[in-house]
């Protein structure tokens, strides 16, 4: 497989947090989130975001998802998305974000 035919295969979009709690299973800290992705409706994650972010700022936030990983469970929690970030020079995770508003769904390209 060619390096565009590999990154063609993963399929990105945009969605936006529209619920985020804490997980207190996750043996690392974590939130569990909704998220809308407009006309390919909601889907959940599990992301360990807890050192930088607090549920309330992530409601609303528009993010970069993988869409097509497969569903994982999570300290009882399914994450059927894995939500895109990078790491701080401390190690803490940054969400990688979108710059203005774009339909949901949208695809990354």
């Amino acid at each position: 497989m060619n390096p565009l035919e590999a990154f063609e295969t993963l399929e990105l979009r945009v969605g936006r947090i529209i619920r985020a709690e804490p997980n207190p299973l996750a043996r690392k800290p974590a939130y569990k989130l909704w998220l809308d992705f407009g006309p390919l409706g909601e889907r959940t994650s599990s992301a360990q975001l807890t050192s930088l972010y607090q549920p309330g700022e992530l409601v609303g936030r528009l993010v970069i998802a993988a869409m097509n990983l497969g569903t994982r469970n999570i300290a009882g929690f399914p994450s059927e998305v894995l939500v895109l970030g990078l790491p701080s020079a401390a190690g803490d995770v940054v969400l990688l974000g979108v710059e203005r508003e774009v339909p949901l769904g949208g695809r990354v390209y």
